[in-house]
């Protein structure tokens, strides 16, 4: 039986070069010793429908809601549509917020965006930050990791090369542990 902490980590961008889905790959690479990093992908996930829910909640809901509840805290990188959060993250906290098991509750979360303006998703962290409430999520309140100018910080590759960030995205992972730990 292993003692690791278990953080499930999803981004609301389903673009291939998504710098929030590449900020979740560096997240994996600065974990912590103790603590693991699986990444859920959204994309399969379908627009909730309360007919669908009635006919048998999809398998992928189902086993993103497993996933989910089996993980000790989640991580989530978002970027900013609109000023607020992405439809896929949306959809997805959404379908998890349903039935009789509620796998969001009270589920420790560190929130990070990444976008190439000025303000580095924040508004859509806020945004994201009132859904939280209702779903009884526990939110980290500090530090905050917002990624601007996220095209000048990783490289084609996606990775993540400014030293300022990784220390930030490092800083994040630590105080989630610590809350686990709590």
């Amino acid at each position: 039986m292993s003692n690791e902490i278990k953080i499930l980590g999803f981004s609301g961008s389903l673009r291939k070069k998504s710098f929030n889905s590449a900020a979740l790959r560096a997240a994996r690479e600065l974990m912590p010793p103790g603590a693991i990093l699986e990444i859920a992908d959204l994309s399969m996930i379908p627009f909730f429908n309360e007919d669908l829910e009635t006919e048998g909640v999809p398998q992928v809901v189902f086993d993103f809601n497993k996933k989910i509840a089996d993980a000790d805290a989640l991580l989530i990188a978002t970027p900013e549509y609109n000023y607020s959060i992405p439809p896929v993250l949306k959809n997805a906290l959404d379908w998890a917020s349903r039935g009789a098991n509620k796998p969001l509750d009270g589920k420790p979360t560190a929130i990070m965006s990444a976008s190439p303006g000025m303000f580095g998703g924040a508004r859509a962290q806020y945004h994201l930050r009132q859904v939280c409430v209702v779903l009884n999520l526990q939110p980290l309140n500090k530090p905050e990791v917002f990624i601007m100018s996220a095209d000048k910080k990783f490289d084609a590759d996606g990775n993540l090369t400014d030293e300022y960030t990784r220390g930030a995205i490092t800083k994040l992972l630590q105080a989630l542990i610590d809350k686990v730990n709590k």
